[in-house]
Formats: C-alpha cells, sequence, structure tokens
C-alpha cells in the first residue's frame, strides 16, 4: 500500500513537473514573438490567446481593449470561436454591466463557475444568453489587462462544461495579460517614435521648400497638404486664402484619390454659416465630427448637402491661417468616416497652418523686395558707398564719432578745431601694486570687468569719446556730439563711476585685490580733431583743460572726485565741492585751486 502512495505522488510530481515546463516554455514562445512584433500586437495576442486556451484546457478565448475615453471596449483578438456574437473590432458598451466590461471598469478578476446560475441569464439577458446556449459557455474565466492601476482591456477564457478555473490558472491568465500589456505598450510606444518621426521628417521638408521658394508659395502649400493628408490620414486636404473673410481664393488641393471639380486660383464667397468662413472670422479651429448629423446638412444646405451625398464626406475640419491678429485663409481636412481628428492631429494641422504663413509672408517680403529694389535704383549705389564709407570711419573712430560724421554728410567736423569740453580722466588706486604680485590672468580678469562696467556708464551718459589705456580711461564731453552741460555730465558720469567702482572693489576685497578709483574732472577749451595716419587715426583732443583733468586723477585719493576751477563753478549748483586751495601740477604754469567733490552729495 504504501509502495502505491509513493508512486502515485511521484506521478504527480512529474505532472506538475512537466505543467511547469510547458508554462515556462510558453512564456519564453510569447516573449520571443513580442520581441519579433514591434509594430503589430495582433501575433502577440494571439499567441497569448492559444497558450491560454491550451494551459487552462479552455474552449474558447478572446483578448477584448477599452477605447481611449473609455467608453466601449472592440474585440481585439479571439481563439476557438466557431461564431461569435462580436467579430474583430466590433464594439460594445463599457456601462452594460456585463461581467466582461465589468472587469475592464474596475479591475478586478471575475471566475464565474456556471453562467447559467447568473441573474444575467435568468433574466434572459441577450448577450449572456447566447454566450449559454449558442456558444455553450459554462464556466467563464474574465481577468483585467492591467497598466498601472487602470484595466485597458481583459482576457476571457470559457469552458464547455461546469469546471471552474483554478487559483494556479488564474495566476497563470494574469501572466499571460502581463505580457499581453507589454506587447500593447510596446507597439504603441513603437507608433509614437514613427508617428513623430514621421511629423519632424515633415516639417523639415516643408522648411526646406520654404527656403528654396521664396517666390512661390503654392509649391509650398503642396507640401503642405500632401503630408498634412497623408499623416492625418485625410481623404482630401484644401488650402484656401482670403483678404476679407468673405471671399476666398482656392490656392491648392490634395486628395487621395480623384474626385470632384477642385480647380486652383478658383474665387469663391461661400455661406457665411459654413466651417470656413466661421473658422476664419472667429480665428478658431472648427471640426464637425459628422457633416450628416448637422444643422446645415439638415437644412439642406446646398454645399453640405453636396459634400455628404456627393463627395462622401462625413467628418471635416478647418484650422485657419493666422499673422499677426487675424487669420488669412484656412486649412480644410476631411475623411469619409466619421472619424473626428485628434487634438495630436489638430496641433499638427495647426503647426503645418503657421508654416504656410511663413511662406504667405516671405513671398510678400521677397515681391514688396523686388519692388523696392526697382524703385531704388541709383539710391542703393548711393547706399553701399556710405555704408563701406560707415564702416571704413568705425575701423578707426569711437562709434559715436563715427555715426555723428555719416549723419552730418561730411568729414569736415574731423579737421582740428577748438571746442568747450567736459574732460574726465579716471584710473584705479593701487593698480601698479597689484600688478606686481597677482598673476598675470586675474589682472586681465580685473581690468575686463572694470573696462566692461565703465564702458557701460559712459554709453549711458552720452559722452562723445573716449580713449582707454590700461586702467586709465579719458572721456569726452560736447564734441562731437553737442551737449548743453559738458561739466555736468562729466561730474554726473564720474559720481556714477565711483558708485559702481565701490561696489566692484567690495567684490575685490573678498578675494585679496584692495584698489581703488579716483577721478578728475576739468573744463575748459581744447583742440580737438584727427591725429594719425590713413589706417590708424584716433580722434583726440589736446590742451590745457586735458591736462588738468589727467593730473588731477593723479592726485584724487580712493573715492575722491577732484574739479578743476571752472568746472567746480559750473556745477556748484547741483554738485557742491569743497576747495582743496591751490596746487601746483606738473606741466601746468601757474597754481590751480582744486576741489573735491563733497562726499555728501548723493544726488
Amino acid at each position: 500500500m504504501l509502495g502505491i502512495l509513493k508512486d502515485l505522488s511521484r506521478e504527480e510530481l512529474l505532472t506538475e513537473l512537466g505543467r511547469g515546463l510547458q508554462r515556462e516554455e510558453a512564456t519564453r514562445s510569447i516573449l520571443e514573438v513580442i520581441q519579433k512584433s514591434r509594430d503589430d500586437e495582433g501575433p502577440v495576442l494571439e499567441a497569448i490567446l492559444t497558450q491560454a486556451a491550451e494551459l487552462c484546457a479552455a474552449s474558447q478565448a478572446s483578448l477584448q481593449l477599452a477605447n481611449t475615453a473609455r467608453t466601449q471596449f472592440e474585440i481585439a483578438s479571439y481563439w476557438g470561436f466557431e461564431e461569435t456574437a462580436f467579430s474583430v473590432g466590433g464594439s460594445a458598451p463599457l456601462d452594460s454591466g456585463r461581467p466582461i466590461p465589468e472587469v475592464i471598469r474596475t479591475g478586478h478578476t471575475i471566475n464565474i463557475a456556471d453562467l447559467r446560475d447568473t441573474g444575467f441569464y435568468r433574466e434572459k439577458d441577450s448577450i449572456i444568453s447566447h454566450v449559454v446556449d449558442v456558444e455553450g459557455v459554462r464556466s467563464w474565466l474574465i481577468v483585467p489587462l492591467m497598466n498601472g492601476s487602470q484595466a485597458i482591456g481583459a482576457i476571457a477564457l470559457s469552458r464547455k462544461e461546469v469546471r471552474p478555473f483554478s487559483d494556479d490558472e488564474i495566476v497563470l491568465v494574469e501572466t499571460f495579460a502581463a505580457q499581453a500589456v507589454i506587447a500593447i505598450e510596446n507597439v504603441r510606444q513603437f507608433r509614437e517614435v514613427q508617428d513623430r518621426l514621421a511629423r519632424e521628417t515633415a516639417t523639415k521638408d516643408i522648411l526646406g521648400v520654404i527656403s528654396r521658394s521664396r517666390n512661390d508659395d503654392v509649391r509650398v502649400f503642396d507640401v503642405i497638404l500632401n503630408r498634412a493628408g497623408r499623416l492625418c490620414d485625410a481623404s482630401t486636404a484644401m488650402l484656401q486664402l482670403t483678404k476679407d473673410g468673405v471671399s476666398f481664393t482656392q490656392k491648392s488641393v490634395w486628395a487621395e484619390r480623384a474626385q470632384g471639380d477642385f480647380a486652383n486660383e478658383t474665387s469663391f464667397v461661400p455661406d457665411p454659416e459654413l466651417a470656413v468662413p466661421v473658422s476664419v472670422r472667429e480665428i478658431r479651429v472648427v471640426q464637425i465630427a459628422d457633416l450628416a448629423d448637422d444643422d446645415l446638412y439638415r437644412k439642406g444646405n446646398p454645399v453640405r448637402v453636396m459634400m455628404v451625398d456627393q463627395e462622401g464626406i462625413r467628418t471635416f475640419m478647418s484650422v485657419p491661417l493666422v499673422s499677426g491678429d487675424k487669420a488669412v485663409g484656412a486649412i480644410t481636412l476631411s475623411r469619409r468616416e466619421v472619424k473626428p481628428f485628434s487634438d495630436a492631429e489638430i496641433a499638427l494641422v495647426e503647426t503645418f497652418a503657421a508654416q504656410a504663413v511663413i511662406a504667405i509672408e516671405n513671398v510678400a517680403q521677397f515681391k514688396a523686395l523686388e519692388a523696392l529694389n526697382a524703385q531704388l535704383g541709383d539710391r542703393v549705389e548711393e547706399q553701399v558707398g556710405q555704408i563701406e564709407r560707415m564702416g571704413k570711419l568705425k575701423r578707426f573712430l569711437p562709434s559715436a564719432v563715427a555715426d555723428t560724421v555719416i549723419s552730418s554728410g561730411s568729414e569736415k567736423m574731423l579737421s582740428s578745431h577748438r571746442a568747450l569740453l567736459g574732460v574726465l580722466f579716471c584710473d584705479i588706486r593701487g593698480f601698479t601694486a597689484f600688478c606686481e604680485t597677482a598673476e598675470p590672468e586675474e589682472t586681465i580678469e580685473v581690468l575686463q570687468t572694470y573696462h566692461q562696467e565703465m564702458g557701460k556708464l559712459i554709453n549711458a551718459h552720452g559722452a562723445g569719446v573716449d580713449h582707454r589705456m590700461g586702467d586709465g580711461i579719458m572721456v569726452l564731453f560736447n564734441d562731437p556730439i553737442p551737449c548743453d552741460d559738458p561739466a555736468g555730465d562729466a561730474v554726473r558720469l564720474a559720481k556714477a563711476m565711483r558708485t559702481r567702482m565701490a561696489e566692484l572693489a567690495k567684490d575685490w576685497k573678498r578675494v585679496g585685490f584692495r584698489l581703488g578709483f579716483g577721478v578728475g574732472v576739468s573744463l575748459g577749451y581744447a583742440t580737438v580733431g584727427m591725429v594719425g595716419y590713413e589706417n590708424r587715426s584716433d580722434y583726440t583732443a589736446s590742451g590745457t583743460a586735458i591736462n588738468i583733468a589727467s593730473r588731477l586723477c593723479e592726485m584724487a585719493e580712493d573715492g575722491e572726485i577732484l574739479l578743476s576751477t571752472r568746472a567746480a563753478i559750473a556745477v556748484e549748483d547741483a554738485h557742491p565741492s569743497i576747495s582743496n586751495g591751490e596746487i601746483t601740477l606738473k606741466g601746468i604754469r601757474e597754481p590751480v585751486e582744486v576741489f573735491r567733490l563733497a562726499q555728501l552729495d548723493n544726488s
């Protein structure tokens, strides 16, 4: 007796081992199909249903998927049916409460021991009665296809005898369901990549045509409609332009096959209630899911009736071509089936519409440029000569001087002359000692920051000329660009410089650089003009006022702004200063009374 039990146990063990090997082989074969079917989940679903049915001894198997809106489900694949209430692609509502839609809706497995012993059958539900009485189903297992926390479909297995599916079989089908989800997601992602690549290629093609068609927008329109029609699975694509939103001109047509009479350059005045004029007038996308289920069709609008009854168009969309704050036309797409365009397809056509507007504007600009060139004639040569002259001047003149010379139309102003100048000299205190101890890279960095920040202030204060050498800067006011208050402008610039340099000095001090800043300002006449030779000239000034400002800068302590007598008197009302007494300056014969701008003057 013990020997018999021992043999029976071994037999059961071998049976279980065989089942395990079968399941492993099934899993392996399904994974191989998944690997080979990147762009089509159909073979994977068929393989899954075949393996599930055979391993679970089922008589029938089917796989259902919910639509994106989760309002319907359709049969994606089935196995073992001699006849069925649905064919592949057939759909049914998701809210009927029947077992399959309920599993998809809730994400919970349903294992029915006997369909005859359910409320659906007893209440003579048409679908369940068909499943039991016609297909002979008694036991039914429905397992959800879980993608995250939501079921996207279900696998249903049935037996034509009352034999409920075991826990092990449920676990096995759940594994197959997970593999089905992987296959579906793989295909979805692959198709998304393919769609994106196709759209990127289309955009590249269109931009290429735009760049090559500066004077031919219709060529661009043809490419746009071809790509839009094919990528959006449309039967027809058209582009119309309008100047007033009332009268339209057909510019380009694409169709999957020849249909109707849509000659280009045909002008027409559509009914203002139709989709295209509404889309243009209201600057918005207008989509009609079913032209046959629309008020205009029911009212007998002749255009709408012709589109539906003669052309067979059902879904229609108009996307406006928006230029600035108005629409200049529209791209229209149509389908011969009731299949609304998706948000992604609408966005794609809106991109194409924007590219069409670019083409329109490019052609308009090109034609306007051609007309302008025809009118300019000799003026073009004159302007070219002026540009060449300006480029030559700017090679050796400050931009402000060069612009003034060009504006005056004569270079006579560059010749030597006398002018009343506001003169500013400034430099960095302690810079020589800093250069002796700092690394060359640190010196260059400090100088670059210094000149960059001072240059911004010089430009902001409207100086005429500035010269720079090392850390020294000379700035001139009132020539060649005149100003009303040259001394005041110079002082205001000096104060702005001092404030900014105080901020920079704080930053430099943190890294061990102890640097200061001094300024000298004078007011007086000087000789101004070009100095140098043909390929290297400078617009500069010389005279006592220049020398005084330079010497005052040398004398100034960190943070000081020293003024000449004349400069101090000129600005005393707005910028008070304190006399430092008369001082003999190098190169100046007579002593000069020097003034120091009051530190409390923050105006």
